[in-house]
């Protein structure tokens, strides 16, 4: 893969994480508006949600390079601003402010408090702030805890103190939070458990009473110390606080969240004043009355006047509103209703403009619309003074029936891939670029993905044409028109044009010439029109609609011919300037004269070549002309030739020249917006007929060309349409499907994206009083389509699954795909069928819950049942739900199969098998559990194999027979027309039979812990283990009985989680704790193990007794890196059309990545250079050091880190050439940024 002896790779991130540790409002622009700040991954970004935008919008995002522990705001007293706290895994505690001019985050002070990591002594897993913004307060989950107290020297700067302690030892922290006290001593409540006694009792009597305490710190900023103020023994199961207002006339203090119980509590309060809440449970047949739920997360809300609520959320996604009886700031009261049911979320944020934003643990995050505060709904209203003080007391089960959403509407679904659970990349719809194909989320939201590089457009109008047209044009029809007028098409073999208003019309009396084609259409001057047609130019005066209606009436009218014999073939127009090109060779040049006439330049243009294609830029604000043009010419060139007047008085010079590697088919001139110091630049489009596109940055006072970026579209020659995308200017370009060539808005480079659109022959700018888009035809067909973002650079495809996905099958030759699903402690279907009818068949009239039974039947067969997508699917304690899904995303795009499996069974593995004794027919098959546990300890009842026989061109399983196994076979393989499976540490080899599977070959003790994956190519097989990295084994079919030997295995244990055959001797995979590693068997090793035809050589050294704990020989390592996300899918696939095979990777957190090998030493040193360069230069805002980050586990190895190199595209030019000035090499910034560039575009998106 490359071409030195050393294997280098390239990491960089294509889709970024899109689980959401926290969300917090807060105005961090200083704009008097609230923003959202998201902590993903690595990354923290800023989120505006605008009414007049229609939702979502990025501000800003930036990888922090470290593991984001917690994150939280603070304001200074007499602040115009949020500013951001931050604990990451570098041992400091962080504050930032972002500075919106300058699109970046400062840092305003690095606080060391401790080593590097996550540990659990180590201070920053919590992290609180006093609402006034006085003290800061980080704790560990053990022992230590730090204040620092915040003042404000000058009038923008803001001091730090040295900490202060509050430790103690041999005590938890569950939560820490900063209490409203108003202007007070600040104050701190802590959830802890001192576990000092049942540390020393080994009996574990000690253990069973230890006790939970809700504890208050106090930081004296008189004396300038923190003292333990005050504690309460609380529930054991408390796991959240929430804080109360505080300050004059309010009642202070917190809420304490527990399993079925919600209290409110203050300093130096009685225990039979605490207020508590019992959390209601749901109704219905399938609902266990006595589960018990418990706050996962929830929001405070401060209304005008001092008024206040909490949105509060279960396990199960219901939302409860509570409020607050408190006059005078006595709390008489606490009250509880139910207020509507979402998905379940890491963070509930209210925003003052009534829109309540959801991070969902899984699924698409979504944004709702706050309809009503829940007054008018008549759900059951719970109060405090119904439930007892201690939640030990017995008291009436409070219950709720589930409805759908009333308070909340749905306005905005913000597209996530957290989980994903397993991904493919492959290109069974035959398209120019391969798809992506990913199982991700969890329960009933769970969706099979279809992932494609492109943009999303929106389709706004489509029409039928009379006749098939080849291009379009719109144009204005004076030069003050804010709106274009017309829709110029030219057809087969004449011109039609059509006037836009209320309706589109075809227009009349224009002094068009219609019965030819047209070349080119442009509003000139002031008030003309010009149309350039094969044997000349009409120049049309004033066109206007007096009536307002379809005919037009027009000024004087002036035709230009072409000399005899000859036709224009290319044309180049502003409203200043035209050039033509005949076919000749010659190119005439004209300009707009005084009177608004078009005069001929004395001086033309003629080449030894034929022209292809011509262009001028816009006249540039403050000019007269456009200074150049650019003729791309049949022998394989651009030339560049001066509009302009030179030192000589001259025009039409070449000043310029550029060799491209085939004809040019078309070429155009714009300004671009960049990052350079004017902020926009003249960049030269070029699209060649082999489908090559290139950008070339044009000078705008020599005409020089330079900063070349190339990348292959598609087969068919490439045209352009100059267009506007999200307000900036872009490049439309057309090929076999349409691309988007813009400015990134993250980085402010290039980036070139095919549209999510049907493939189109012509396109304009489109503008009109309703919007603003692009205009295309197709055929005979007309559309009009917009394109409001650029902010992703992925369309998804959704089709939704039943229960949580496991694992993906690919059935390519029929385009369909099976997916295994399960879900734990969830009821299955045929179970839920049984409550439900027992319930209406005989009636449940006995017990405590009758009424409630009966309600919620009834409520069943009136309402019909709730969507388990919104609601979840009924829990049932050690139950398991588990199906197999048959999912058509090309032709249905649905769910066209389901197999329910029963008897408490999940499915956990799965494999196409072709087996050679069924006349290589496929079947699947399926690795199933029974009563499968993993808490207290990973148990099971049995393990089989299902075989399912594939029929109706892969839509459907029929069932075909199943074989028992002492464990559950995690592991299944297709390998020489048989079926390799994985049980526990044993490895085997079967066939299929007409009743079970028939074994013919074994290896027991293949692994030391348990067999999780299998990959394959040859007679070689890779074993993934579950603790202790891969195992290559050789099978020897020429023997009898086969054998599967293994030959060598790692020397560091790793949790594998996805592995993938580079090539014979080369493995890539990924761990659990987050680490891409690339091993590979060394060659001597490799080749003894295929030498041998009976394997007698590998047996003699084999470790049979297992005194080795391994095999005889080792594997090295190539490569490691560490990426802060769990790999769960790793291939070796190409990306993009045209593009060389890199390594793709899936991680749990929704992230997609990729490993890009270097094709030279040159490159790969500049990269090396250039990232040591960074790491000094451009210090993570973490405060985490860069190479320590990487080398988490095991020193980074072989990896480049391409997230840390495209920082340098968002550095100043000062920085950057600092940064190029220390590599060595004699590097300019520009064959750096080239060099980036071509690393993602290249091989990437």
């Amino acid at each position: 893969m490359t071409s030195f002896s050393n294997m280098a790779l390239y990491a960089l991130t294509v889709q970024q994480p899109s689980a959401t540790q926290q969300a917090l409002p807060g105005d961090f622009l200083g704009n008097n508006k609230q923003q959202i700040l998201t902590a993903n991954g690595s990354r923290i970004s800023i989120l505006e949600v605008s009414r007049r935008q229609k939702g979502f919008h990025e501000i800003h995002s930036q990888d922090v390079f470290g593991i984001i522990r917690h994150v939280d705001k603070f304001r200074m007293a007499g602040g115009t601003k949020d500013h951001i706290a931050i604990t990451t895994d570098s041992g400091r505690m962080v504050t930032l402010e972002y500075l919106p001019e300058e699109d970046k985050f400062k840092t305003i002070h690095f606080e060391t408090f401790g080593k590097s990591g996550v540990r659990r002594v180590i201070p920053g897993e919590y992290l609180a702030v006093d609402p006034k913004g006085r003290a800061i307060m980080v704790a560990s989950i053990e022992k230590n805890k730090l204040v620092y107290i915040l003042t404000r020297s000058g009038q923008t700067d803001i001091s730090i103190s040295s900490p202060l302690e509050a430790h103690k030892p041999q005590t938890l922290v569950y939560y820490l939070l900063g209490l409203d006290v108003g202007y007070d001593n600040p104050m701190f409540a802590a959830l802890e458990l001192d576990f000092s006694q049942s540390d020393q009792d080994p009996s574990g009597e000690a253990y069973e009473m230890v006790e939970k305490e809700l504890v208050y710190y106090e930081l004296d900023l008189g004396l300038n110390h923190v003292v333990r103020k005050w504690s309460e023994t609380v529930d054991r199961t408390s796991n959240m606080l929430f804080r109360v207002p505080g300050g004059p006339d309010m009642p202070s203090g917190v809420l304490c969240c527990g399993e079925d119980n919600i209290s409110y509590r203050r300093i130096f309060n009685n225990p039979s004043d605490v207020q508590r809440l019992a959390i209601p449970r749901r109704e219905g047949v399938t609902e266990d009355p006595s589960r018990k739920r418990v706050i996962v997360a929830g929001t405070l809300y401060t209304l005008k006047g001092g008024d206040f609520f909490y949105l509060l959320q279960t396990e199960d996604g219901d939302v409860f509103k509570v409020t607050f009886d408190a006059p005078g700031g006595n709390v008489s009261s606490i009250k509880i209703k139910y207020f509507d049911t979402i998905p379940v979320a890491t963070s509930i944020c209210l925003l003052k403009a009534g829109f309540v934003y959801c991070a969902c643990e899984s699924g698409d995050r979504i944004l709702y619309e706050l309809e009503s505060l829940g007054e008018e709904t008549d759900d059951p209203v719970y109060e405090s003074s119904q439930f007892p003080a201690d939640p030990s007391e017995s008291y009436d089960t409070p219950f709720f029936r589930p409805r759908p959403l009333r308070n909340l509407t749905a306005v905005e679904t913000v597209p996530s891939m957290n989980p994903i659970m397993d991904m493919e990349v492959a290109n069974i719809t035959m398209e120019d670029a391969p798809q992506i194909y990913t199982v991700c989320g969890t329960s009933a939201r769970s969706t099979f993905r279809t992932t494609r590089n492109a943009l999303d457009v929106l389709d706004l109008i489509e029409s039928q044409l009379p006749q098939q047209a080849t291009t379009v044009w719109t144009t204005k029809l004076t030069i003050n028109d804010e709106f274009d007028t017309l829709i110029v098409l030219s057809l087969v073999s004449h011109t039609l044009i059509l006037k836009i208003g209320e309706d589109v019309d075809e227009a009349t009396n224009l002094g068009f010439v219609t019965d030819t084609t047209t070349l080119g259409v442009q509003q000139f001057g002031e008030d003309c029109i010009i149309q350039i047609h094969p044997k000349g130019i009409r120049h049309i005066r004033e066109i206007q609609f007096p009536e307002d209606d379809s005919a037009a009436v027009h000024g004087e009218l002036t035709d230009w011919q072409t000399p005899p014999h000859r036709s224009i073939v290319a044309c180049a127009t502003n409203n200043r300037q035209v050039a033509v090109a005949l076919s000749s060779g010659e190119i005439y040049y004209f300009e707009c004269d005084s009177d608004g006439s078009l005069a001929k330049a004395d001086e033309e243009i003629a080449l030894d070549c034929p022209v292809n294609c011509l262009a001028i830029p816009d006249v540039p604000e403050g000019s007269v002309r456009a200074y150049f043009m650019a003729v791309g010419c049949g022998d394989q060139t651009i030339r560049i030739f001066n509009l302009s007047p030179d030192i000589n008085g001259e025009i039409l010079k070449s000043v310029s020249l550029q060799v491209v590697s085939a004809q040019p088919s078309d070429i155009s001139i714009c300004y671009m917006s960049d990052k350079t110091s004017r902020g926009l630049s003249q960049y030269l489009h070029i699209g060649l007929r082999s489908g090559v596109y290139i950008r070339s940055l044009l000078d705008e006072h020599t005409g020089d060309t330079s900063s070349i970026r190339r990348r292959f579209l598609g087969p068919a020659p490439v045209r352009f349409a100059r267009v506007t995308a999200a307000g900036d200017a872009a490049i439309l370009a057309i090929t076999s499907r349409p691309w988007l060539s813009y400015t990134d808005p993250r980085t402010g480079s290039l980036a070139t994206t095919p549209l999510n659109y049907s493939p189109f022959d012509s396109a304009w700018s489109f503008e009109s009083a309703q919007f603003k888009g692009v205009i295309c035809i197709r055929g005979d067909g007309l559309r009009i389509f917009a394109l409001d973002s650029v902010a992703s650079k992925t369309t998804h495809e959704t089709i939704p699954l039943k229960y949580t996905p496991r694992k993906l099958i690919g059935y390519h030759d029929e385009q369909v795909y099976y997916v295994i699903e399960s879900d734990n402690n969830t009821m299955d279907p045929r179970t839920q069928s049984l409550l439900k009818g027992h319930a209406n068949g005989n009636g449940v009239d006995h017990d405590g819950d009758a009424a409630m039974k009966s309600n919620a039947a009834d409520g069943d067969d009136a309402d019909g049942e709730l969507p388990p997508v919104d609601f979840g699917h009924p829990r049932a304690s050690g139950r398991w739900a588990s199906c197999i899904q048959v999912v058509d995303p090309v032709s249905d795009k649905s769910v066209i199969h389901t197999v329910e499996l029963q008897k408490n069974q999940c499915a956990v593995s799965a494999a196409l098998v072709a087996f050679e004794s069924k006349e290589l027919e496929p079947f699947l098959a399926v690795g199933v559990a029974t009563d499968l546990r993993f808490s207290p300890t990973y148990s099971y009842k049995s393990g089989s194999v299902h075989i399912y026989k594939i029929t109706e061109h892969g839509r459907r399983l029929e069932f075909l027979h199943e074989t028992e196994f002492p464990e559950p076979p995690l592991a299944l393989l297709a390998f020489k027309g048989k079926l390799l499976v994985g049980i526990g540490r044993d490895l085997e080899w079967h066939d299929c039979g007409l009743r079970s599977l028939l074994r013919k070959a074994l290896r027991q003790h293949c692994t030391q812990t348990r067999i999780i994956g299998l990959k394959t190519q040859g007679s070689r097989i890779v074993v993934s283990d579950q603790q202790q990295s891969i195992t290559y084994v050789v099978h020897k079919e020429l023997v009898h009985p086969n054998k599967l030997i293994p030959f060598a295995d790692d020397t560091i244990a790793r949790w594998t989680t996805c592995t993938d055959m580079v090539d014979y001797d080369t493995v890539v995979g990924g761990d659990k704790f987050g680490n891409i590693w690339m091993l590979r068997c060394p060659q001597k090793v490799s080749e003894e193990s295929d030498d041998s035809t009976d394997g007698m050589l590998l047996e003699q050294t084999a470790d049979k007794n297992g005194f080795l704990h391994g095999t005889p020989n080792r594997i090295d390592a190539i490569s490691h890196f560490f990426c802060n996300d769990v790999p769960v899918s790793i291939q070796k696939t190409a990306l993009i059309a045209g593009g060389d095979k890199i390594i793709f990777w899936a991680g749990l957190q929704g992230t997609l990545g990729a490993l890009i090998p270097f094709q030279s030493r040159r490159s790969f040193k500049m990269f090396q250079q250039l990232e040591l360069a960074l790491r000094s230069d451009e210090k993570p805002i973490s405060g985490r050091d860069h190479l320590a980050y990487r080398s988490y586990y095991i020193p980074v190895k072989g990896v480049i880190d391409g997230d840390l190199i495209e920082r340098f595209l968002v550095l100043s030019r000062d920085k950057k050439e600092g940064v190029v000035a220390q590599m060595e090499g004699n590097f300019e910034v520009s064959e750096v940024e080239e060099q980036i560039w071509n690393m993602r575009g290249l091989y990437a998106f």
